[in-house]
């Protein structure tokens, strides 16, 4: 197996590193690093979602940096330069589930003998990530900042099919629709994705786009219910046409505004590195974590978690323009009166969509800063 080397200086901002963690409970974890490697310097995770990677904390990362912090960013498993994972579609699925990308990232900073950081940070899944970090380890992360995606607690129903089959319910619209995950998690995402028509470099263009506030499109707001009629009301990024693959659909956004699918906040040089990484691995390792989530061995696997609650300090920082926060209706209700204990507040940033820390990276900067601060006193 060829080692890739860290990624070359030239692509990163200024004051940002790009480094390997040889042993980190079975991978060679890459990661970024901002601020002093100092012991005592106080530490914070970051945590990409799909299609995203370390690189997607690279606005944040400096200004963290700059006022003490160090500040670490991995590629997780499935994800950019970090290695020893299955590429294959038939892997074992239990690599990928919760608990085990947990103990990815309590290897990786027993390795850089960072004993517990300040706070975690996940955006999109990684908030997912970051919710059963903060879950089942609050001696290792001792606070814990979901993005863009609610946290809402394990169900003691976790591993059961009990909810309505919605897959069916879609099916069965006047015009079919599909949910992305579920698309995500049959054996040909990958291969729609990586051989889209209009090119991989397009097709991430397109889809950052469409789940952006650039797309004027999106005005989002709450679902009364899970149920087929509620769900369709959201873009088909979401919740998809049933004879469209998700290249397919990223395109139909780049048709909408023609010469105006630019995203302001990703220019063709970030752009590149995403195509760059991309190209190289393809989406199935991050499309595992979505399998995850209808296999019901990985779900059986949360067991342990059902009921429990996250009992350190917590905020939730969205964009304003971003419909997935509300893909599970009272989700974000949900999240602050009863899965988390200590919930300091909720933060929807105007101007941003899904991307938020990429698309208003000084806003979510000084709420993370504000959020540490408070929590510095209240622990």
């Amino acid at each position: 197996m060829t080692l890739l080397p860290p990624i070359d200086p030239t692509q990163l901002p200024s004051g940002i590193v790009s480094r390997f963690c040889k042993k980190a409970n079975g991978l060679r974890m890459h990661y970024l690093e901002a601020g002093l490697a100092d012991p005592d310097s106080p530490a914070v995770l970051l945590l990409h979602g799909f299609p995203e990677l370390a690189y997607s904390w690279r606005k944040v990362m400096p200004e963290l940096a700059k006022v003490g912090y160090r500040v670490i960013a991995p590629d997780q498993r499935g994800y950019g330069r970090t290695s020893g994972w299955d590429h294959t579609y038939d892997c074992d699925l239990s690599k990928f589930n919760m608990p085990n990308l947990v103990d990815d990232l309590v290897a990786l900073l027993e390795a850089l003998k960072i004993p517990s950081v300040n706070a975690v940070v996940g955006h999109d899944f990684g908030s997912s990530v970051a919710a059963f970090c903060a879950l089942s380890r609050p001696d290792v992360f001792k606070s814990v900042a979901l993005m863009s995606a609610p946290f809402t607690g394990v169900s003691a129903s976790v591993g059961k099919q009990v909810e309505p089959d919605i897959d069916l319910e879609l099916a069965k619209l006047s015009s079919p629709r599909k949910h992305y995950q579920r698309y995500y998690s049959t054996n040909h995402a990958n291969e729609d994705m990586m051989n889209a028509g209009q090119g991989l470099r397009q097709f991430l263009r397109d889809y950052f786009f469409s789940k952006s506030a650039d797309w004027a499109g999106n005005s989002p707001f709450p679902l009364t219910g899970w149920n087929a009629e509620q769900l369709a009301k959201m873009p088909t990024y979401y919740v998809m046409n049933a004879n469209r693959d998700m290249a397919e659909t990223a395109a139909e956004y780049q048709a909408d505004q023609g010469a105006a699918c630019e995203c302001s906040w990703l220019n063709d040089f970030e752009l590149d590195f995403y195509e760059q990484e991309y190209s190289r691995t393809g989406f199935q390792g991050g499309l595992h974590w979505y399998r995850c989530r209808f296999e019901p061995a990985q779900q059986q696997a949360l067991q342990p978690f059902a009921g429990r609650t996250i009992d350190v300090p917590a905020v939730f920082i969205s964009g304003k323009q971003d419909w997935g926060i509300y893909q599970v209706p009272d989700a974000i209700d949900q999240m602050k009166e009863a899965a988390c204990t200590q919930m300091n507040k909720t933060i929807l940033i105007d101007g941003a969509g899904h991307w938020v820390q990429q698309e208003q990276p000084k806003q979510v900067t000084k709420d993370l800063l504000d959020f540490f601060e408070q929590t510095k006193h209240s622990r």
